[in-house]
């Protein structure tokens, strides 16, 4: 038997377009023989799935899982929102998520990894096929407490666990269970309606809050304000950016007499020991995908003009 090197690999997924354990797999069982584990991947729908990938897939669903101390969060784009509202999308999305909290965070181990008998990999590129769209796994990110819960809240969910915002919390606490998941549901919430940046000012990148006090800065200098005065001003606008962007200072949702922090410690006599969030992710569906805008006018006018 022929021994598969990776630059074997290498060359049939720059040919083909199809993922690294399809085209490896396709070479094994093909004695390394290149162009038969081109046609082998044709024959199994891989190619077509392979000419959609260039296409920009900025739709989908989060799909967010929790069970007990841990919990997940993932991305699965498609091209369009209707087929987010397909079934076997929807299917594929929570079979992902699943695997996900069995195996952790990173993609290419999760594409790798098997649901039943199928490789996630193989089954998304077997959606692709079969209903027609470029998808893809973007992303996911885990969260796990040795002593606690992992809470999780869904935005404009189209089924239990999947919609257009996915967030998961984790709290750790040696108290009651059940008065901790009721907590934490109410923080995935807040961070949901609030897009917390940081946990607290010590999370922040340095950029965003040097971006921050250069622009306060530079304000008050065209204002004419002398430089140490300025520097009070920034200090003091920066304790208020921290209240705007990090989830303990933020106010919170569901009583805005209070910050997040002070929420926490008031539900610790419920819960009946101290409770710490330990982090949280919130993932909005295509955040920072560049989405192709169609004129579907010209589109049509473009193929009535071929005809």
């Amino acid at each position: 038997m022929a021994t598969i090197t990776a630059a074997m690999v290498k060359d049939l997924r720059e040919t083909t377009g199809v993922g690294m354990m399809d085209c490896k797999q396709a070479l094994s069982e093909n004695n390394g023989d290149m162009q038969a584990a081109i046609d082998w991947l044709r024959k199994k729908g891989l190619s077509k799935a392979a000419k959609k990938a260039g296409r920009v897939a900025a739709e989908g669903l989060i799909g967010a899982l929790t069970s007990g101390n841990k919990g997940v969060v993932v991305e699965v784009n498609s091209e369009t929102d209707f087929v987010a509202r397909n079934e076997q999308f929807q299917g594929l999305v929570k079979m992902i998520a699943q695997v996900a909290l069995a195996v952790g965070a990173d993609v290419e181990k999760i594409k790798a990894a098997k649901a039943g008998n199928v490789a996630v990999g193989t089954a998304i590129s077997d959606a692709i096929a079969t209903i027609g769209e470029n998808m893809t796994l973007r992303r996911a990110a885990s969260l796990e407490v040795g002593k606690g819960v992992v809470s999780s809240y869904v935005h404009n969910a189209v089924i239990d666990g999947a919609g257009k915002i996915g967030v998961i919390v984790a709290l750790e606490s040696a108290g009651k269970t059940d008065e901790l998941a009721t907590l934490g549901r109410q923080l995935a919430m807040h961070v949901a309606a609030a897009n917390p940046l940081a946990l607290d000012p010590a999370g922040l990148e340095p950029a965003s809050v040097k971006r921050e006090k250069d622009v306060l800065a530079d304000k008050y200098r065209q204002q004419g304000k002398p430089e140490n005065v300025i520097e009070k001003i920034v200090e003091s606008g920066l304790k208020t950016y921290y209240k705007e962007v990090c989830l303990l200072e933020q106010a919170f949702i569901h009583d805005n007499a209070k910050s997040v922090a002070q929420a926490v410690k008031e539900a610790e006599g419920k819960i009946g020991a101290a409770v710490k969030i330990t982090g949280f992710v919130r993932y909005a569906l295509g955040e920072g995908i560049e989405k192709q805008e169609t004129d579907f006018a010209a589109e049509v006018a473009a193929v009535s003009g071929k005809n």
